[in-house]
């Protein structure tokens, strides 16, 4: 959801695909307990400490800026959650993966993915990570064993549009995660977006599914 304007309180609600899904299954599916802000909007390098008037003007130029209007796409929204710290924290909690590039070289060949929350004891432990594969051709994406979460409380795994119209990605909810690549005739890539589901915050791999390579024989023939 979005301010229409920065004037008054109205608020534009738009349900994702999701909610949709669980809204058709009747009012007690749809339960809303959780929700995120965000501030993707704001260009920080605007708040200007030296503006002539004071204190009450640092912040004109971001508060007068323009709203955008509710997506449904979380590609586009949310990207820079709001998150509350506990006081006197300094860092801002960073998600982190052992490798930002992962190369496959056959059908069947396995990544694992293991995220970690750096500046933060403790961060993502209840609900983990959320992992999105842009495109499900190039690959498969699943829980690593031992990864899965030990609460009864999971996170909503949100369906992104792809950078292709016909990509279809995937997203799975855990600690760790697999990579499996899919049999390709041409090398294919994609991306992997790790979204940390309490402390927020994201990085992205870049992956990348070898062609795979068919041995052929030459067959001889004698002459008689």
């Amino acid at each position: 959801m979005g301010y229409l304007n920065n004037s008054s309180v109205t608020v534009d609600a738009i349900l994702t695909k999701k909610g949709r899904e669980l809204l058709a299954k009747g009012r007690s599916n749809f339960n809303i307990t959780q929700f995120a802000v965000a501030d993707d909007e704001i260009d920080y390098d605007l708040w200007n400490p030296a503006h002539p008037l004071g204190t009450d003007y640092y912040g004109t130029i971001i508060e007068n800026m323009p709203i955008v209007e509710a997506v449904p796409d979380e590609t586009q929204m949310l990207k820079y959650k709001l998150i509350t710290l506990p006081k006197k924290t300094t860092k801002i909690p960073v998600v982190t993966v052992g490798n930002t590039s992962i190369t496959l070289v056959a059908e069947g060949d396995i990544a694992v993915i293991s995220p970690n929350t750096s500046n933060f004891t403790g961060g993502n432990a209840s609900l983990g990570y959320t992992a999105i594969l842009s495109n499900s051709d190039v690959a498969d994406i699943r829980i690593a064993p031992g990864g899965e979460l030990q609460t009864s409380v999971l996170p909503t795994a949100p369906r992104f549009i792809g950078d292709n119209e016909d990509a279809q990605s995937v997203a799975v909810s855990g600690r760790s995660f697999e990579v499996v690549a899919k049999r390709q005739i041409v090398d294919k890539t994609a991306t992997i977006t790790i979204i940390g589901n309490e402390t927020g915050g994201s990085t992205t791999i870049n992956l990348t599914v070898k062609a795979t390579t068919i041995q052929t024989s030459a067959a001889t023939s004698a002459l008689s």
